[in-house]
């Protein structure tokens, strides 16, 4: 937990230097961050057969989870996808970018967005 307040304090004080304001949004995407690191660094210890480090990453990312909201599956993000999709359609063929901008801002946190952003992608070109 303290890891996850100290992080939360860097991004304050950073902002703070730079005269803007931190936003939920800001805090979930540091989170997110970290906890995409965290999970790479898992895989990573765990293809080394390194267990005792392994452990200590998935301890990690559940202390990172419980600041962060419910994550959608992913039948919820190709519903949102293909909402947000229909959206944008309406007024002009949608773009990538807008869609998942529109993602993004709709669902901060709950879901991975590069995941998202094939979806949306594969929608796009069917």
């Amino acid at each position: 937990m303290r890891l996850v307040i100290a992080a939360l304090k860097d991004r304050e004080i950073e902002a703070r230097g730079s005269g803007k304001i931190v936003s939920r949004a800001d805090e979930l995407a540091l989170l997110t961050k970290m906890v995409k690191s965290r999970q790479e660094s898992l895989a990573i210890y765990s293809q080394a057969k390194r267990d005792d480090l392994a452990a200590q990453e998935s301890a990690e990312i559940a202390i990172i989870g419980e600041f962060l909201p419910k994550q959608l599956d992913e039948a919820q993000v190709t519903a949102a996808a293909k909402a947000a999709n229909r959206r944008y359609w309406r007024s002009r063929p949608a773009r990538h970018g807008q869609v998942v901008n529109a993602l993004k801002e709709r669902f901060p946190g709950q879901m991975d967005f590069a995941k998202a952003s094939a979806i949306v992608k594969a929608l796009l070109t069917a």
